[in-house]
């Protein structure tokens, strides 16, 4: 039996790597089809960034009980469960006929995504504290990797010739196939890969009140909420901002966006989980320490490249690029930070309340915000032309 295991170990992380992906994927069509569903409906800006927000308020509501779930019964079929649930809706998603209509099919969307959160990620599957920055940065390539490749890429080819419509059918396919087989993948013992005793038969109480007393927790939480706002917010945006701006082709601004928001985590995952483990063994709070050195050098990084004049767009690029691998690293660091803070029958329950303040205070507004003040501002350009 212990021979199987590094092979078991290494076909979950597989599995939770496809499903992660097709999460992002899901989460990405939306914002590559951004202009022609604004065009169909007649929407304004800040209706594109209530939609941009739709599953992720969902996402963190349901997460909190899915969470509660997924720390007492079988991870396996409530990630299969979720992974169908969100894969039907994800097709439904091209059957819609209004904005709310898509709105409401968005919002479900996340439910079943929620499911996929926290399921106790994967530290029960291979030896945590280590090397537990570097699993997670693998198991998060998912989503640089469905951005450039498939979000911009596949997408914007799908939705140019056969219509927005499109990429929801087609996305759906393949969520079937995994939440197949991670039904039949075999269950680990919680806490198995632990240097300590792990009793896991009896019941913690009060949960969440043992999370929310840990000091890191809170820290971790409001930084997650922070950087999810600006980040939710560039990738909702930045394919529009680039050809309504910068004055580029849907084609060029697709490739700007997937080396931004893709390439370049590919390569901040893979250095920066490396890093962060390092820094762990050295230091007690190595990790966080990452993670805080990563966002501080990120914001003007972020900021310079988004103030670059129109038809800048090679100086935006490479500014933006450099602001967001910093940015990956910074996730890679927290998300193994905050396993590493919490017992690991609470594991699944911290995730599901980190991404709860994540979702609802981080990409739950910051879409919205951004199309409500780019609509503001649009309105005082024309207020300011009528004038003159």
């Amino acid at each position: 039996m212990p021979e199987r295991a590094p092979a078991r170990s290494i076909y979950i992380l597989i599995l939770l790597f496809l499903i992660n992906l097709m999460n992002f994927f899901d989460r990405t069509i939306p914002a590559v089809v951004l202009e022609p569903i604004r065009k169909e409906f007649g929407l304004d800006d800040t209706a594109l960034g209530i939609l941009g927000a739709s599953s992720h308020l969902i996402y963190a509501v349901a997460g909190v009980p899915l969470g509660y779930l997924a720390d007492r019964f079988r991870r396996t079929h409530i990630l299969a469960a979720g992974l169908t649930a969100g894969s039907l809706l994800t097709a439904a998603s091209g059957l819609a006929w209004s904005f709310l209509s898509f709105f409401w099919i968005r919002l479900l969307v996340g439910v079943g995504e929620a499911s996929c959160a926290p399921r106790g990620k994967f530290t029960d599957w291979r030896p945590v504290p280590v090397r537990e920055a570097g699993a997670c940065a693998r198991h998060i390539h998912a989503r640089p990797a469905a951005w450039p490749a498939a979000g911009f890429s596949i997408v914007g080819a799908l939705a140019q010739d056969y219509g927005w419509r499109v990429p929801f059918y087609l996305a759906a396919v393949p969520g079937f196939v995994v939440a197949a087989m991670i039904m039949f993948a075999a269950e680990p013992v919680r806490g198995s890969q632990e240097t300590y005793a792990i009793d896991a038969t009896t019941a913690l109480d009060r949960p969440m009140r043992r999370i929310l007393a840990i000091p890191t927790v809170w820290w971790i939480i409001a930084s997650g909420a922070t950087v999810n706002f600006a980040a939710y917010a560039m990738g909702t945006f930045l394919p529009t901002m680039l050809i309504r701006y910068h004055g580029l082709s849907i084609g060029k601004a697709g490739l700007i966006a997937a080396l931004v928001l893709g390439a370049t985590g590919l390569v901040g995952l893979t250095a920066g989980g490396w890093l962060a483990d390092y820094l762990h063994k050295k230091f007690l709070r190595g990790r966080l320490l990452l993670a805080s050195c990563s966002m501080l050098v990120a914001t003007p990084l972020l900021y310079f490249g988004l103030a670059q004049p129109a038809g800048a767009a090679d100086a935006a690029t490479i500014l933006l690029s450099l602001g967001w691998l910093l940015y990956f690293s910074y996730y890679c660091s927290v998300y193994s930070a905050l396993r590493m803070s919490s017992k690991p029958r609470l594991r699944a329950t911290a995730m599901a309340v980190y991404f709860f303040f994540q979702y609802v205070l981080g990409a739950g507004f910051g879409t919205v915000v951004t199309g409500a003040l780019s609509d503001m501002y649009a309105r005082q350009a024309m207020t300011a032309g009528w004038h003159q």
